[in-house]
């Protein structure tokens, strides 16, 4: 049996880091590790996770010492992790419990190397599946619309190159995508296993922000020209917005 890594950055979700953890304690797939990267110089939700996990052996800690955003925390948890298999999990998003046993099984049966899962957006009064029709997303598919949640994914180690994660507000994970579909492609597990959540203040809810941040993907970190990436913001703008309806 394999073991997993699982890595959490943390900062200022108190009222959903407990539900997180617990998703992830109930896996029916035990062989895990789970790494929490605590992102925030004040300490009160550090004690608070403390004590909510105890002495659970399979769950580590690591405090920054400065906040430097949840793309980097994943970076630090990444080369702090002992395992061949990495996944992520947002400290407000829930997985099913089976997330890990599937997930792995349908990695090792296909000898895939980058896979990612169907998942439920959860708004106060709806909630919206995310799935895709085809069975892969290429570097192509994706600059032109992301479907791909950051808690979702599971990827084999050693394709992950030295800072996967850039150090944008939002659209970090995007960015990461587009870097490991440039050699490999992103194969799709038809299930819904994850619940991800509107929550009150949450940069990855800023539409504004994600807009700002995925023109940064395409102009700076996928060097297009000033057209082309405005091109590619308005079909990836126009594909998001169509997921909302």
């Amino acid at each position: 049996m394999q073991n997993i890594s699982i890595i959490m950055p943390y900062y200022r979700k108190i009222n959903s880091v407990n539900r997180a953890i617990k998703s992830v304690i109930n896996q029916s797939y035990k062989k895990f590790e789970l790494i929490i990267v605590y992102d925030d110089n004040i300490l009160d939700d550090y004690h608070k996770i403390i004590n909510f996990i105890g002495d659970n052996k399979k769950i580590k800690i690591i405090k920054n010492k400065r906040n430097v955003g949840a793309g980097q925390s994943r970076n630090i948890g990444i080369k702090e992790s002992k395992n061949s298999i990495v996944t992520f999990i947002d400290s407000d998003d829930t997985w099913h419990p089976q997330n890990l046993s599937k997930q792995l099984n349908f990695l090792n049966k296909n000898n895939h190397n980058f896979i990612f899962c169907g998942y439920k957006k959860i708004f106060k009064k709806k909630s919206i599946k995310v799935k895709i029709k085809s069975k892969y997303l290429s570097y192509n598919d994706l600059l032109k619309s992301c479907e791909i949640g950051l808690s979702t994914v599971m990827i084999k180690k050693k394709i992950i190159n030295n800072n996967l994660f850039t150090n944008l507000k939002t659209q970090e994970d995007f960015a990461a995508w587009l870097k490991i579909t440039k050699k490999h492609n992103a194969f799709f597990l038809n299930e819904i296993l994850v619940n991800w959540y509107d929550t009150k203040n949450s940069l990855s809810s800023n539409f504004f922000q994600k807009l700002f941040d995925a023109y940064k993907v395409f102009y700076i970190h996928q060097n297009f020209s000033l057209i082309k990436s405005f091109y590619y913001l308005i079909i990836l703008s126009f594909n998001s917005i169509q997921r909302k309806f």
